[in-house]
């Protein structure tokens, strides 16, 4: 797989680069926002699409066995961890999931607890369920994040009923290790929490393997929903196929009775077939992809030490995405808005939409050729140096 190919996805409908006028009011910037790759998916997956269609006929479909005979090896061989076909429940995408999941499992008004600076929707989807926003705030550390247990406790103690967790974290790119998964498993146990861990960037990692929070022993007697995807690890989110696993049967049961209700169960010839061919056929191609992503960041890194100093930024454990601290160069969030569109000519992700903690920060995403990174932040250092002038 050639990673530094240019793929022209302009006038594809591409949410990234078609969809700039709309989201940042101008189609003349640099798009490394939207969490998808600029890259081809694997030749694998390909060669599963033309043979759906090939076949011609897309009538009604359900996922195969075989699906889920390939996602459970796949959890096996990349995260140790155990589960069983019918652990799996498909889902139209990891943000839905979540939605049906908050529905089912909490009445309105309950509690939920995020952990900003954290991926955006979650605000959303617990305030569009009526539900209670419960806010535990990350702690800057050492350059990284870490979770506040003091007042994680608290915020279980008052009553909340959730904690939607993100696994690896989106967009600090923390992995959470065991010991801070199996602190989190025993507050939640001992205030009866339902545990929701969104992982759909498990397989993006760098430092070490992803702990799946369910593959616990502490997590053994809690609710516990795995929402993950195919999606970020070969670049499928289009294709709209998303699962839960959860080993709790009433609580796996409430979730498809829902879907039903709501008529989200239809499943797509396509979607099932790039998943199972990715999962099956497509480790060697993953395995270069996180060495190219890892050169990609640390390029970036480098640039940003060297020649824009001012600029900090969180290394991440995992993801493909560079959380940037923009805080030394004395912006509030509307003024860096302003300075990354109109100076530097970015597109980026603004950071106080992942919370208050978030303000002053911007997301980059660094899943794209070489040069596309080189011009992002050649964009970025021409700005920098004007703002440095005298």
């Amino acid at each position: 797989m050639n990673f530094d190919e240019i793929i022209d996805r302009k006038q594809t409908n591409s949410m990234k680069w078609d969809a700039l006028k709309e989201r940042y009011k101008s189609d003349d910037l640099w798009p490394m926002w939207v969490a998808d790759m600029d890259f081809k998916v694997p030749e694998v997956v390909q060669k599963a699409l033309h043979n759906v269609t090939e076949h011609g006929v897309f009538g009604y479909h359900f996922p195969p066995a075989s699906l889920r005979e390939a996602i459970v090896e796949w959890m096996d061989k990349r995260f140790e961890w155990t589960i069983e076909q019918e652990d799996i429940t498909f889902t139209p995408g990891v943000v839905p999931a979540i939605h049906q999941l908050i529905s089912v499992l909490t009445e309105e008004g309950d509690g939920i607890i995020v952990q900003p600076p954290v991926y955006y929707p979650f605000f959303a989807l617990v305030n569009t369920n009526r539900r209670t926003l419960l806010e535990n705030d990350l702690v800057e550390r050492n350059g990284t994040y870490e979770i506040d247990f003091n007042d994680l406790e608290e915020k279980m103690k008052s009553g909340a009923k959730m904690l939607i967790l993100c696994n690896p974290h989106n967009p600090g790119g923390r992995m959470w290790n065991k010991e801070e998964l199996t602190k989190i498993a025993v507050l939640a146990k001992q205030y009866d929490v339902i545990i929701v861990s969104d992982e759909i960037h498990s397989d993006i990692t760098f430092r070490g393997n992803h702990v799946p929070f369910a593959s616990l022993e502490a997590a053994t007697d809690l609710q516990v929903a795995t929402c993950m995807a195919p999606s970020k690890t070969f670049n499928l989110a289009a294709l709209q196929l998303s699962y839960v696993i959860s080993n709790q049967r009433e609580l796996q049961q409430k979730l498809e009775l829902s879907m039903r209700q709501n008529f989200t169960g239809i499943g797509n010839p396509y979607s099932s077939a790039a998943a199972e061919a990715a999962y099956r056929e497509g480790e060697p191609w993953l395995t270069n992809l996180l060495a190219y992503v890892r050169d990609n960041i640390d390029y970036a890194e480098k640039r940003l030490k060297e020649e824009m100093p001012k600029i900090d930024f969180v290394d991440p454990d995992a993801t493909y995405l560079l959380w940037m601290d923009f805080r030394q160069l004395g912006m509030d969030d509307q003024a860096l808005q302003q300075w990354l569109r109109e100076e530097a000519r970015l597109a980026l992700n603004d950071g106080h939409t992942f919370g208050k903690p978030g303000s002053g920060f911007a997301r980059m995403n660094l899943a794209c050729p070489r040069s596309h990174v080189e011009e992002g932040l050649n964009r970025l250092k021409q700005a920098y140096d004007r703002l440095q002038q005298p």
